[in-house]
C-alpha cells in the first residue's frame, strides 16, 4: 500500500488500485497517522487534532469509530492499536512525505561521503566517474560491537584501501553481476535472478569499526594470510602425491595474485584480545587505510 499525502490525499493498494478515503474527518485521520511515520499517536492527540476546540464527550469511542471506518476503506490491517496510541502498519518509505524525506537524507549522506573520498583521494571525481560506498556499514558494525565483550571478527571479501578504491582511473567502479557462471556488469537485466557484487572499501570499514569500540589489529591480502597461517604446510602434509596435487592446485588459485591472492582482502577487528594473530604476521596493509 502507498499513501500519497504531499498533495490530494491519494491511497493505493498493492496492486496500484486507488482507494477511496470519504469524509474530511476520515482522511484528516489518515493524514494524521501518516505524519506520524509509523509512530503511535495517542488517542487523546487525535481527538484534540480532529475535533479542534470543544471534543467529544467520549473521545475514546469516537477516535475508535473512526478508525473502523478507515479500516473498511483501506484495509482492516492498516491502523494497530498500541499501549501509546494508533499507528499505521505499513512502512513509512510508503508515504511519500516520509520516503522524500528519506530520500532527501540518503542524498546528503551520499553528498557528504563522495566530499570525504574526494578530500582522501585528493581531487574532485572527473566528469562521468562512477563507483559505490556503502553507507550501512556504520550501523551494521555498530550491531556487530554490540554483541562482542571480547574476541575477533575477521572479515574476508573483494576490497582495497580508499585510495585505491577510488583512484582517477577507475572510471568504471567495480560493481559486477554474476549469472549461470557468466560475469557481466548490466544489473539492469536477468532482474531478481543475478548475484549483483562491488568490492569493499577497506578504509571505510576500518572507521566504522574505530567509532564502534572496536580495533583494527590486521589487514592483509588473503595470500599472505593463508601463507601466514600455514597452508603451505598443509599441503606438504598431504597423504600421497596424488592429493598434494590436487591440493596445491586448490591452494593457487586462493594464493596467487591472478586469481584471488590480492583481490580478496583479511581485516580482523578485536576488542579486548591480546593474543597474536598468525594470519597477520607476514604482512601487514593497515598503514595504507
Amino acid at each position: 500500500m502507498r499513501i500519497g499525502i504531499l498533495g490530494p490525499l491519494e491511497v493505493r493498494d498493492t496492486d496500484g488500485r486507488s482507494l477511496p478515503v470519504g469524509g474530511a474527518r476520515l482522511r484528516s485521520l489518515l493524514i494524521r497517522l501518516a505524519i506520524a511515520g509509523g509512530d503511535a499517536v495517542p488517542v487523546d492527540r487525535l481527538a484534540a487534532d480532529l475535533w479542534p476546540g470543544e471534543g467529544p464527550a467520549d473521545a475514546a469511542n469516537a477516535v475508535q469509530a473512526l478508525v473502523s471506518r478507515l479500516r473498511g476503506a483501506a484495509g482492516k490491517d492498516i491502523v494497530s492499536l498500541g499501549p501509546t496510541g494508533y499507528r499505521l502498519t505499513i512502512p513509512s518509505g510508503e508515504i511519500d512525505a516520509w520516503a522524500f524525506e528519506q530520500a532527501v537524507t540518503a542524498a546528503q549522506d551520499l553528498r557528504a561521503a563522495c566530499t570525504e573520498i574526494e578530500a582522501a583521494v585528493g581531487a574532485p571525481f572527473a566528469d562521468g566517474y562512477a563507483s559505490e560506498v556503502c553507507l550501512r556499514l556504520s550501523p551494521w558494525l555498530a550491531s556487530v560491537s554490540d554483541c562482542l565483550e571480547c574476541g575477533l571478527v575477521l572479515l574476508s571479501d573483494y576490497g582495497l584501501p580508499r585510495r585505491h578504491y577510488y583512484h582517477p582511473q577507475r572510471m568504471a567502479g567495480t560493481l559486477r553481476c554474476h549469472f549461470r557462471q557468466r560475469a557481466h556488469d548490466d544489473p539492469y537485466i536477468n532482474l531478481g535472478v543475478q548475484d549483483i557484487t562491488a568490492w569493499v572499501d577497506f578504509t571505510r570499514v576500518a572507521e566504522a569499526a574505530l567509532d564502534a569500540g572496536l580495533t583494527v589489529s590486521g589487514f592483509a591480502t588473503q595470500a599472505a594470510f593463508l601463507v601466514g597461517l600455514g597452508l603451505e604446510a598443509l599441503v606438504a602434509e598431504a597423504a600421497g602425491p596424488v592429493e598434494r596435487v590436487r591440493l596445491a592446485g586448490e591452494a593457487r588459485r586462493l594464493v596467487m595474485p591472478e586469481e584471488m591472492g590480492e583481490a580478496f582482502k583479511m581485516m580482523a577487528l578485536t576488542r579486548a584480545l591480546e593474543v597474536p594473530l598468525a594470519g597477520f604476521a607476514l604482512q601487514d596493509l593497515r598503514h595504507q587505510l
